[in-house]
């Protein structure tokens, strides 16, 4: 444990070294990578747009990760929560994007992320009007959702990714479990830092396999430019009242979930609790960089869970360390080979090592309540919360009674749910219901 505790990995700011610390930052960039840019896939199918600007975006998206994954590390101004929070484009948005640029093109999708963003940035400056309605129980029960919602992802990762030909196929079945196992027996067996790895090397090991079993496609490559700079306003910007409006909502949405990955990692990194000023800048960054994202013509950023979950498993804070893996997103930015090179990782792979640190944000959220007192009032807002907000969701179409502006936030959204319904009793029970601490008779 001494050495757990002294160790520059172990400690948010403590100086290592440049070789030692960019294993570390490859790790969380490899976690996240392909979760980057799909939302953008998806959106740009759906709107039309050619295979070069979807590169383009594509592009794009990785600088922006990286720019933001360095504010959230080094806070500029009150813009950032100094935490080993890492950036990306958000899943949140990808259904709405996707009927906006139906309806009215690109450009509109990319007006109302700036104006989106900028009203979430704001919100975050003054979040100390506001933060207090966020009390540790409610805090506790969004990061418990927000891990149970992951499984699911990181199952669909384990299959093949959601909607492959071959999902569940033997070729994928056999990635994810040896990546599994190269994880698990690395963790076990690995000496003093280099255990932390340990999803690195169920990556490395699981795409080598995948190379043998001919699941890493190359063919992307002869489009590939070898040096590129991202495009400054590319499909232009335009404003639809309509689409602002829906944006702004999925926003606080947005907002719900950086506040409890903020919450998950100051409580499993850094066994604390976070603090109004770091949920503050951490919104703040969200909504602001999500503005400059339009810019570049990409969609609204935010925290990446799974990689909240990375450090819940390594225990890994230390800023330097993850601050190389975003100079690593911001070179493949520039670098579209790259990038392209980190595409190649087969989803099965992928969710070998996602699907266990998925786990652990479920038990970090366990933990956070368990540390908020196990009285009556606590675990009715826990219980209330997350089974209404889990169980509901899992049926989206028992929405389909409300406006279609109430089923596209909440629907299929548990992390939404439980926020607005943990919030709600939280402030309707009486105070002193049920405080006494449950005990066995």
């Amino acid at each position: 444990m001494a050495k757990k505790k002294t160790d520059a990995i172990y400690q948010l700011n403590a100086k290592m070294n440049l070789f030692k610390a960019v294993p570390f930052g490859l790790q969380h960039i490899l976690a996240m990578f392909v979760a980057n840019i799909t939302p953008i896939i998806i959106v740009a199918g759906t709107c039309g747009l050619t295979s070069k600007d979807t590169a383009m975006v594509i592009q794009s998206a990785m600088m922006i990760a990286g720019i933001g994954t360095f504010i959230q590390l080094f806070p500029v101004w009150r813009i950032g929560s100094g935490l080993p929070i890492v950036m990306g484009i958000s899943f949140t948005f990808v259904s709405l994007a996707c009927a906006i640029g139906v309806k009215y093109g690109y450009a509109s999708i990319l007006g109302a992320v700036f104006i989106g963003g900028l009203i979430e940035g704001f919100l975050g400056l003054f979040a100390k009007y506001w933060i207090k309605i966020v009390t540790p129980i409610v805090a506790a029960s969004v990061v418990t959702a927000i891990g149970f919602s992951l499984l699911p992802v990181g199952a669909a990762s384990f299959g093949g990714g959601q909607g492959a030909a071959d999902f569940g196929s033997g070729k994928n079945w056999i990635l994810g479990c040896v990546t599994l196992a190269v994880c698990v027996i690395f963790k076990l067996f690995a000496r003093g830092y280099l255990k932390q790895l340990s999803v690195l090397a169920g990556l490395i090991a699981g795409y080598i396999l995948a190379l043998f079993l001919g699941k890493v496609d190359f063919s992307a490559f002869h489009e590939i430019d070898i040096i590129s700079l991202p495009h400054f306003m590319h499909f232009g910007i335009e404003f639809k009242p309509d689409a602002i409006i829906a944006f702004v909502l999925i926003y606080l949405v947005s907002a719900t979930e950086t506040i409890g990955d903020t919450s998950a990692v100051a409580a499993s990194g850094l066994d604390r609790d976070v603090t109004a000023k770091e949920t503050a800048g951490s919104v703040a960054c969200d909504g602001f960089v999500s503005a400059l994202s339009s810019m570049f013509c990409c969609m609204p950023i935010t925290s990446f869970s799974q990689n909240v979950g990375l450090v819940a498993m390594t225990k890994v804070v230390n800023r330097f360390a993850i601050s190389t893996g975003a100079v690593i997103m911001v070179l493949a930015g520039l670098f579209p080979a790259f990038g392209a090179v980190l595409a190649t990782l087969p989803s099965a792979v992928l969710g070998g090592c996602t699907i266990m640190m998925f786990a652990t944000i479920v038990i970090s959220g366990i933990e956070m309540i368990g540390k908020c007192g196990l009285t009556k009032r606590n675990l009715t807002v826990a219980a209330f919360s997350l089974s209404i907000g889990i169980g509901f969701t899992s049926y989206p179409q028992m929405f389909d009674i409300f406006p279609e502006i109430i089923k596209t936030v909440f629907a299929e959204n548990c992390v939404a749910v439980v926020f607005i319904v943990a919030i709600a009793l939280d402030r309707l029970l009486p105070k002193n219901y049920g405080n006494e601490e449950l005990t066995e008779e």
